[in-house]
Parts: structure tokens; sequence; C-alpha cells
């Protein structure tokens, strides 16, 4: 969720820095939308080490790294998430 929140605050000029469009970013958010539908089903006291699937286009991957490198730091509150999540992008590079 706070990775989905970041994606919502950026503004639209570093939206164009990170050589995306609106419709860029929405169909990130909607990749995010279906993983956390999946992750209702996992118990609260758990979600927070649990390992939610993220599938998205190829394509995707290296933007979403350069955003999570580049602009997650700035909004994120959990450095235990980000590491999490930084982790994982590169694994599936």
């Amino acid at each position: 969720m706070e990775f989905a929140l970041a994606l919502l605050s950026v503004p639209p000029d570093e939206l164009e820095t990170l050589g995306w469009t609106f419709a860029d970013r929405k169909r990130l958010l909607d990749h995010f939308l279906r993983s956390g539908k999946a992750a209702q089903r996992i118990p609260r006291d758990a979600l927070g080490q649990s390992l939610i699937t993220l599938r998205l286009p190829r394509r995707d991957l290296a933007p979403l790294q350069r955003f999570a490198r580049r602009e997650l730091p700035k909004a994120a509150s959990n450095a235990a998430m980000l590491d999490r999540v930084l982790r994982v992008l590169d694994e599936a590079a």
C-alpha cells in the first residue's frame, strides 16, 4: 500500500523525469490494486512479513526500479519494506 501511495504522490513534473505518463502510472497502480486484493486474504498480523505477488509486464520492471530507488525513499516510512521491495525488484530483473 505504501508503494502505491508513493506512486500517487509523484507530481506531474517528476512523472516526466521518470519518463512516465499518467496512463503509465495508472497501469502500475492497477497492478498494485490486483495484488492488494490478493493480500486481503492474508491475516493482518502476518501481512507485514508476507510476500505479495506483483504481476506486471517485464517492460514495467525497469521503470519501477528507477522509481523505487529515486522516489520511494522520499515517501516511505518503513525502511524494511523499502529494502524488501528493492531486493525483490532486483531479483526479478
